[in-house]
């Protein structure tokens, strides 16, 4: 027989215990059901797409075209890249677009799911858990287009390669954090989900993807404080360049990600009764 759940008043923030216990019950309990809901959104996702797996390829390929004529036709002045521009464009653009899916599949995860928040009582942790899987299965994909651009373009391989895991990881869980802390207010209201869209495109614009990380100016110092700069520069110098050039940032965003990622569980956790309590009224 499955336990019984008591429901109270009392906030959670009084017995904070009770409450980290129930966090970890309930992140063990919610691994099966976060498999299946991966595969069931996995499947769903590339069943009813008539490109299906060319999607994980696209963006990067188109973007990389783009960026490429046009910096041949002197639109902009990129400088110097330690690997072939085209292949720099898109393994940015590969990392960013695993980052933004780290973003928005939580708060797609709670906003589909809220029919069957007000009805089943189930771990909601298995819900972000499921979209963090999905997350790595596309990098996966993805990793066939990187793999292929080092062979196209023989670019060398560093043995630092090995340690590539730990920034993309750090680089998921930074877009998990986000995307859990925005999924409460993504199931209430739309103009979450509206207004994600154009912040992530200027984020774009101050993240290293398709340029060196610039030194001087205003903009040089909106690019190094982006939390991202450092994740993502480090996983690109540990596969090409073995050299680190923000080691020290990449340690400070790397604990602040694994903090706020506590704080952000904790504060989903005390508010989704009354997110479900909004949505089932």
């Amino acid at each position: 027989m499955p336990p019984r759940v008591y429901y109270t008043p009392e906030s959670y923030l009084k017995q904070p215990f009770k409450l980290l216990r129930d966090m970890g019950r309930d992140l063990l309990a919610s691994r099966e059901l976060a498999w299946r809901l991966m595969i069931r959104d996995i499947s769903a996702q590339y069943r009813q797409s008539f490109l299906g797996l060319t999607w994980a390829f696209l963006p990067p390929i188109l973007m990389a075209a783009g960026f490429t004529l046009a910096g041949q036709a002197q639109v902009f002045s990129v400088g110097a890249t330690d690997i072939p521009y085209p292949a720099y464009v898109m393994f940015g653009t590969s990392l960013w677009q695993t980052f933004t899916e780290a973003i928005n599949g939580p708060v797609q995860a709670v906003t589909q799911a809220k029919p069957m928040l007000a009805r089943v009582n189930f771990p909601r942790e298995a819900i972000i858990l499921a979209k963090v899987g999905e997350v790595f299965f596309n990098f996966a994909i993805k990793l066939i287009l990187i793999v292929g651009l080092f062979i196209y373009f023989q670019i060398p391989v560093q043995w630092t390669v090995i340690l590539t895991p730990v920034p993309l990881i750090h680089l998921v869980l930074l877009g998990t954090l986000a995307g859990t802390l925005l999924s409460p207010l993504g199931a209430l209201y739309q103009d979450v989900s509206k207004g994600l869209a154009s912040l992530l495109g200027l984020w774009l614009f101050i993240t290293p993807v398709v340029y060196p990380v610039p030194t001087e100016g205003l903009f040089g110092l909106l690019v190094r404080f982006n939390p991202v700069t450092p994740l993502l520069v480090t996983l690109r110098e540990l596969a090409t360049s073995s050299v680190l050039t923000q080691a020290q940032e990449f340690w400070i965003v790397s604990i602040l990600t694994w903090v706020g990622l506590f704080l952000t569980w904790v504060a989903f956790r005390i508010a989704m009764p009354y997110v479900i309590e909004r949505v089932s009224s």
